[in-house]
This record gives C-alpha cells, structure tokens and sequence, in this order.
C-alpha cells in the first residue's frame, strides 16, 4: 500500500525492447520519463526482447519476451521447427500470467502494427496478439501508445494485428497514415488520435554552435532490403540502395565533406562496414551510437543529415538539423511532412546518387531558414506530447494523482 493507502499501480511495458534497435528503446524511455514524473508510485517491469539491457539500462525488472531463444533464427531442422512450435504453446500461458500480474500494460511506440521490413506473422504479430487478448479475458488494460501502423499484405500477419489492435482499450498513433491504416484494416479509429512520435518527448540537444567553414554531413545508413512484400527481390533492392549511398558518401568527400555514418539497430553495421570499405578516406567516420540521445547529439553537431531509418529521421529532425529522407515507408514521408520538410525525401528501394546530391545541395541553401521552421514544429510537437500523456493518464490511471518522484521497481 501506499502512503496514502492506496494499492500501487502494476504497470507493465512490452515489445521488441533491448533488442538492438536504438528508435524502440528510445519510445521506451519516453514513456518511463512520464511514469517517472506523473505516476511515481507505479511499480514497473518489462516483457521484452532484450531483458537484460532493460533491466541494466533503465533499471527495471525485465521478462525474455519468447521461451523459445531461437524464436527470431530461421528453423531448418526437426529439432529446431518443433521447439518453435512448442514455445507458441509456452508463450500463450507466460503472456498470461505475466499480464494477469498487471493493472495496465503498455506498448510503447514502436511499428507493432505494419510490416514495412520483413517480418513472420508468428514471430512479434502473435506475441502482440496473446498480449491483447490476454489483456482483454483478464480484464488487464492494454494501450498501444504511438504506435506505426501499415497497410499488410500476408493475410495471416494483417488478421493478427487486426485483431490486436481491436482487443487493445487504448490506441494513439505517430502518424494520419497509421490511423488510416488501421481502419483500412476494419478497425473502429474513430476515438483514436495521432500524436508525433514518442521520441520527441526526450530531452532536446542544443544545436551546433557557428562554425569556420562546412561542418560533418551524417549519413544514417540502414541494413535495408525492402518490405516484407520485397521478398522476391530483396536483394536486388539491397544492392541498388547500398550502391547510390556509396556514391553519394563518395561525392561528398569530393567535395571536402566530413561524413559521419550513423545506425539505429545492430544489423545495420555490415553497412557501415561496406561504405567505409568503398570509400578509403580520413573523411569517412563511423559513429558508435548505444541510445537516441547520442543519435542526436551527432545529428545536432552536423550542418545536415541524410538518413533511411525512421528514428535516425527522428533525431535529427528534434535536433532541429536540416534533414533529407531516404524513405522506404509511408512514416518517412509523414514525418517529413510534419515537420516541414516533404520536399526532401528521396526513395530508398531507387537510391539516384546525383539527383539525391542535386536534393542535398537545395536543402543546404535553404539551412538557415529549414533550422527556423523545424524549430517551430518541435515546438508544436512538444506540446502536442503532453497532450498524449494527458490523455494516457485519462484512460490508464483515471484515479490517480500526480507526483514528481522517483520510480518504484517490481519488486
């Protein structure tokens, strides 16, 4: 009980966290930085792809989120295909348990409802699934916060995500698109709202100060090969969008330009590894980027970046930093348009590196005046944020007050 003789609120958060990918960890943070600062008496723990960086990170009691470690390895063996199809049946009955411990179980952010990469529906589409819908029979409250949405091509992936997103009591989205999406899918949105995306309730960076001549261009690359549609020719898109960043990284450094690389998710370095291999040149760094806030301490230090993943997108456009996308999905060209800027996005799956020079080039020309308007639309997105978690607490916590203290842990 607490001090006021009130039960604690169990809140849990659930996702593909820990796992390398530095934009879902970023929403993560966003979403224990509110519990922290308006709910500090709920006691927090985490059913996750990554439990032992969560916990170490954020300091939180984490959960592994499959019983089966291989569940993301491809199963070729009897031996293999047979202990997945046994962890469906384990993880049915630990989802359960873990949510029935639970008042309100978040997922924070994060694409859980689109499969623009590609993506098995009975890897994280069915664990999203036993989530709701263990949440829905035990009377546990499930809310999908921010979250990216997409049209789904494979009928079993699109029926399990339908069906989380209608057992879910609250949704929110990061863009119109994902909404649109969702009631594509035949799911009532009418009470849902779109709000930016979590990550830019993190704590802004100050911007790069005057400098003697031209600064680091950072170049956000990614281990790309399309969507989960692309199957088929993925490869032939890898090769297409490593080779047009090659000779756009290639010409900068013609021109004198520092380039800095940048990631967002482990599988993105054999990237990096190719382009600096490509490129020989003192010019050419790689960054070693471990959250989202050292991501935007590299694109607020730039005088520009060019990137492919969705939160590198994030980053720099918090950064408040002139940004061109290489965009692959329909949440590039959204964000973009957010913030101002949909006259710089470039297609990933068809990198032209001299039309994509040609777009830099503009985008720099117009620095001083694009750093003015993205300062005024993060003005916007911040309050826009608060109106979210305003919202969050209305439907998860109706009773309870707000605080400014520490977090508990599960115990």
């Amino acid at each position: 009980m607490t001090s006021a003789g009130r039960t604690p609120v169990r809140v849990g958060v659930f996702g593909l966290l820990g796992s390398g990918n530095l934009g879902n960890d970023g929403s993560l943070e966003a979403v224990l930085g509110h519990l922290r600062a308006e709910h500090p008496e709920a006691v927090v723990d985490a059913l996750c792809g990554g439990p032992e960086v969560v916990a170490a990170r954020y300091g939180i009691p984490a959960t592994r989120l499959h019983w089966y470690r291989g569940e993301y390895r491809t199963a070729s063996r009897a031996g293999a295909v047979a202990a997945k199809g046994l962890g469906k049946l384990v993880d049915a009955v630990r989802t359960a348990a873990w949510v029935r411990r639970h008042d309100v179980v978040i997922v924070p952010g994060m694409g859980v409802l689109e499969a623009t990469l590609p993506l098995r529906p009975w890897g994280f589409p069915y664990a999203l699934f036993l989530l709701c819908a263990s949440g829905r029979l035990l009377g546990t409250r499930v809310a999908l916060v921010g979250v990216g949405a997409a049209p789904i091509g494979n009928r079993a992936t699109r029926t399990l995500v339908r069906w989380s997103a209608r057992l879910a009591s609250y949704r929110s989205y990061r863009d119109a698109p994902s909404r649109a999406a969702m009631r594509d899918m035949g799911v009532d949105t009418a009470a849902d709202e779109v709000y930016p995306d979590l990550a830019f309730a993190l704590p802004a960076l100050p911007a790069a100060g005057p400098r003697d001549g031209p600064g680091p261009v950072c170049v956000g690359v990614m281990d790309f090969h399309g969507g989960d549609d692309d199957r088929a020719r993925a490869e032939d898109i890898h090769r297409r969008y490593l080779d047009g960043t090659i000779r756009f990284v290639r010409a900068l450094v013609d021109d004198g330009r520092p380039v800095r690389l940048l990631t967002g998710d482990a599988c993105d370095e054999p990237v990096v590894v190719a382009i600096l291999g490509a490129v020989d040149s003192p010019l050419v760094t790689a960054a070693t980027a471990g959250s989202l806030a050292d991501l935007m301490k590299e694109t607020a230090a730039a005088d520009a970046v060019v990137a492919t993943r969705y939160h590198n997108l994030v980053c720099a456009l918090k950064a408040g930093t002139p940004t061109l996308a290489l965009s692959y999905a329909a949440k590039s060209d959204a964000l973009m348009a957010r913030m101002g800027l949909a006259a710089y996005c470039h297609p990933a799956r068809e990198v032209d590196a001299d039309r994509l020079l040609d777009q830099f080039r503009a985008l720099e020309r117009r620095s001083a005046e694009l750093r003015r308007i993205l300062a005024e639309r993060n003005a916007v997105a911040t309050r826009q944020l608060e109106d979210q978690f305003t919202a969050l607490t209305a439907a998860l916590f109706p009773a309870a007050p707000t605080h400014h203290h520490a977090l508990r842990e599960a115990p």
